[in-house]
């Protein structure tokens, strides 16, 4: 039957420990199994620090537009930064919405023989000098939901009947979280406008935060779409391709859009990427038995190009794909030929 919210998970039983964690990893596996999201609950992060990262977002938001613009995506060649109004494309589609994307402060990696493309995404973020705080505030963010993230990965593994710390590898010395602050505004017209078309995300976890009392969410299931807003004091957690493609399809990567909000209003989300390494390929597991036999191979839709097993050629190319003005400014030399 379809349904009609998302399954709940409470993250506090698995520190409980024996029995308590058992359940929450069969319930976490089968949620990502036929789901793909779910709500998390009882996360342990503290609400001030939720407070705080809304209210700095609301500010950045609030900012004079040349002040947005003085960080905007065009002057980063990792793609960081600002991103005006319908300056992001999904599916060649326009997006309705404005955004600051940041990543994990890095040297930039210099090019040359043998120094994959990918590379590119590595390097310093961009701040805006009004708020310098948001800095501090964000990095706490990231170093928070990176160590759920990783919790929630080693859960899945023993749920599957593989090792405990399978991914550990590929997010222990360099990964690669992201974090988009974004903001959609009221559509403009009775129709609404595409926030976000549908897609599949395309790391392996993703972590939503969206403001209280906020929809405009919607998941796919069995052919219907599903309305997901915010539940206080919970994320959103669905699964990326990557780890879809490390269980041949048993974990679903599930197709997702944003609806513009109505006219006179709008919506700040935080959408919180859990990638690994740059270089590093996802590894296969190796699940047991009764949940192999019921791995569907990947769900990729027909207009998406197949997943690459290295996770920087898949972040790459979405980049490329959906920041046509950062590609014309810094890495034109790409799409020749």
């Amino acid at each position: 039957m379809p349904l009609e919210t998302l399954p709940v998970v409470d993250f506090s039983r698995l520190n409980a420990g024996g029995e308590e964690a058992s359940r929450f990893r069969d319930e976490l596996r089968n949620a990502m199994h036929e789901v793909g999201f779910l709500y998390l609950a009882g996360h342990g992060i503290p609400q001030e620090l939720t407070d705080a990262i809304l209210n700095v977002s609301r500010r950045f938001f609030d900012l004079p537009e040349e002040q947005k613009l003085a960080i905007e995506n065009v002057h980063s060649p990792q793609f960081r930064g600002y991103t005006r109004v319908g300056g992001e494309l999904t599916k060649g589609a326009v997006d309705w919405r404005e955004q600051i994307d940041i990543g994990v402060d890095r040297q930039v990696v210099a090019p040359g023989p043998g120094v994959a493309d990918y590379w590119r995404l590595e390097g310093p973020n961009l701040w805006p000098e009004a708020l310098p705080e948001m800095r501090e505030i964000a990095a706490e963010w990231m170093e928070r939901l990176s160590t759920i993230s990783l919790a929630l990965l080693r859960a899945l593994a023993v749920s599957l009947g593989a090792p405990e710390d399978i991914f550990d590898e590929a997010f222990a010395a360099r990964a690669f979280p992201v974090l988009k602050v974004v903001r959609y505004p009221g559509s403009s017209n009775k129709e609404p406008k595409q926030g976000v078309g549908s897609h599949r995300d395309g790391g392996v976890l993703t972590l939503l935060l969206v403001e209280p009392g906020k929809g405009g969410l919607q998941v796919e299931h069995q052919g219907t779409w599903i309305e997901a807003p915010q539940v206080p004091g919970s994320f959103v957690v669905n699964i990326g391709e990557m780890l879809e493609l490390a269980t041949n399809g048993y974990l679903k990567a599930t197709l997702h859009r944003v609806v513009s909000p109505p006219p006179g209003t709008d919506r700040v989300s935080l959408p919180f990427f859990y990638n690994p390494a740059l270089d590093a390929r996802m590894p296969q597991l190796a699940v047991s038995p009764e949940f192999q036999t019921k791995a569907r191979g990947l769900s990729v839709d027909p207009t998406n190009s197949p997943i690459l097993e290295t996770y920087g050629d898949n972040a790459l190319r979405y980049r490329l794909r959906a920041h046509p003005n950062v590609v014309a400014v810094h890495h034109a030399d790409l799409m020749k030929g």
